[in-house]
């Protein structure tokens, strides 16, 4: 074990006297020393439960023989941030997280780890940290938040977002929006829908990195607490037969995770995240398997914001491993990758049943053939973009408008509002990615003015920004390379004609490559000069999205 080098031996007395200040004992400090990764905060809805997580995690190791010593994790909430500068810093900290957790790790000496994360970058920043320092590692999560209920119907975060659009439209008074806001989130817990807090929670127990259950018991749920103690006496297991991070999250295993995602119809923001996992597990990631993987993989579930059905729905109806078993039939998965709990994932799963098929569609049933997500190319975006097509209405699968162009997401807004936006348009919006923004802000508040007012399904949205989880309609993110990079999309005008055919996965600005070039020789590419710390580190050193926008570009 790791302990025995910084504790055992007459070299070591200084650090044991170290251990003693903190009121450790000898029998303490003769067990393997497991680090407990605490999200807890006061401001995140999704972590002020992780205290009482936590708590079950300590026993759990405890009980099973080992001592454990609790560090911090940052967290922002990506839906309080949204909309203002706020939103810049919430994927660098994906990388914050990792960087910090990493040094907290190799700095201590932990012999194993068990995270307890729960939203957005938190999860992602947490599995590239387990991944980076390599050792016994498992993941709990604080859970989703029950779904919210307006008018006797089921509500979620994304419905808040779009009721203000529906207010500025007129279409519901000031009582009404009151009424949504003081009831969509009624508990504790990451946002209800398939958002990406809970796409990653669920794809932490795909990749084998979390028990049954991760993803989908509720926060407020006791279940959530007995499985807190189960991860906590888990980890004595995989440190006592050394499994480790990069044992789990192989090359299948992230197949894996790809392949469930399609199934699920996660967030787009998956496409950062797996690609930044694989970077630090050494495995190669190129965005054109999500296509590859999307033909053969059908969409089985229709979570909001696609769809009436929430986190707890999922959770009655068998959960991650329902959906796992479905896509068995068609040997979609790799089930002999080991996991967390020590067996295969085909033994996990052996005795999973589907309970309701309304939620989790069978596997001859499907919403559609083809899988959630989609990546698409083109002129305006040769290396690749990504849309939710599970979100997309039929009628937006294909679209070709005219362009209206926008600098930021705040020049955007205050044109959706104004009424300038009208059925047919291509909204685009530019310097918002990972360098440009800097940090890649979600577009949820201008897709969900779209919705709003009623034209999501005649208005089409293209950003070399991202979007929340919480974005449906015919949204199209990640555009590489972005704008500030000399992109394509830098050089979009007002009224040029932009076609998205989806089913083809292609994205085209319809002008000629002469009037391309005799553009770019009088557009200036317009970069930001007033910002600083953080995130003007990151804006020099962070890679293109379809890299996953990581700052520590190498392989494991």
């Amino acid at each position: 074990m790791i302990k025995d080098t910084i504790v055992d031996g007459f070299n070591n007395a200084p650090h044991r006297s170290l251990y003693h200040a903190l009121g450790l004992t000898r029998e303490e400090q003769s067990r393997p020393l497991i680090g407990i990764v605490s999200s807890y905060n006061e401001i995140v809805p999704g972590h002020m439960n992780l205290d009482k997580i936590v708590e079950a995690v300590k026993l759990g190791v405890a009980m099973a023989g080992g001592t454990p010593i609790v560090f911090p994790a940052i967290a922002v909430c990506d839906g309080i941030a949204m909309g203002h500068t706020g939103m810049k810093y919430s994927l660098i900290t994906r990388d914050l997280i990792a960087d910090s957790t990493e040094a907290m790790v190799l700095a201590h000496g932990f012999d194993g780890l068990v995270m307890v994360p729960n939203c957005d970058k938190n999860v992602p920043g947490l599995l590239m940290a387990a991944a980076r320092v390599n050792i016994p590692t498992v993941f709990v999560s604080g859970g989703p938040m029950l779904a919210g209920r307006v008018d006797g119907k089921k509500t979620s975060l994304s419905s808040m977002f779009e009721a203000v659009g529906a207010y500025k439209a007129g279409k519901i008074d000031e009582n009404q929006l009151c009424v949504c806001e003081e009831n969509t989130c009624p508990t504790c817990g990451s946002c209800s829908g398939m958002y990406t807090a809970n796409s990653m929670n669920c794809l932490t127990e795909v990749l084998g990195m979390g028990l049954r259950g991760n993803g989908t018991i509720p926060a407020v749920y006791s279940a959530r607490i007995e499985l807190a103690k189960h991860a906590g006496m888990q980890i004595m297991e995989l440190v006592k037969k050394n499994i480790r991070p990069r044992d789990i999250m192989t090359p299948a295993a992230i197949k894996n995770a790809l392949t469930a995602d399609m199934a699920l119809g996660c967030s787009t923001n998956s496409m950062l995240h797996l690609p930044a996992i694989a970077n630090e597990c050494g495995v190669e990631f190129n965005l054109d398997v999500a296509n590859e993987i999307s033909e053969k993989t059908p969409n089985l579930c229709h979570l909001a914001p696609a769809g009436p059905t929430y986190m707890e729905d999922l959770n009655e109806a068998g959960g991650v491993y329902a959906v796992l078993k479905e896509l068995t039939k068609l040997n979609l998965l790799d089930t002999s990758v080991i996991t967390c709990t020590g067996k295969t994932l085909g033994e996990n799963i052996e005795n999973a049943v589907n309970k309701n098929p309304e939620v989790i569609r069978t596997i001859d049933n499907p919403y559609t053939k083809t899988g959630g997500i989609a990546v698409l190319r083109g002129n305006l975006a040769p290396d690749g973009c990504v849309v939710k097509r599970s979100a997309v209405a039929p009628e937006m699968l294909k679209h070709k408008g005219p362009a209206k162009v926008f600098d930021s997401e705040e020049e955007a807004i205050a044109a959706i509002y104004g009424g300038k936006i009208v059925a047919g348009d291509v909204v685009v919006i530019r310097y918002e990615g990972p360098a440009g923004g800097p940090g890649m802000r979600e577009m949820l508040s201008p897709t969900s003015a779209i919705a709003g007012m009623g034209l999501d399904k005649q208005v089409a949205l293209i950003t070399d920004g991202r979007f929340s989880g919480a974005t449906r309609g015919a949204s199209i993110g990640h555009i590489s390379p972005e704008a500030v990079r000399g992109g394509l999309i830098a050089y979009v005008q007002d009224g040029d004609i932009i076609s998205i055919n989806i089913p083809e996965y292609s994205i085209e600005l319809e002008v000629s490559d002469q009037e391309i070039e005799n553009r770019k020789k009088v557009t200036e590419i317009k970069t930001k000069t007033d910002i600083k710390g953080a995130l003007a580190r990151y804006a020099a050193q962070v890679s293109s999205a379809d890299k996953g926008a990581v700052i520590n570009q190498f392989k494991g």
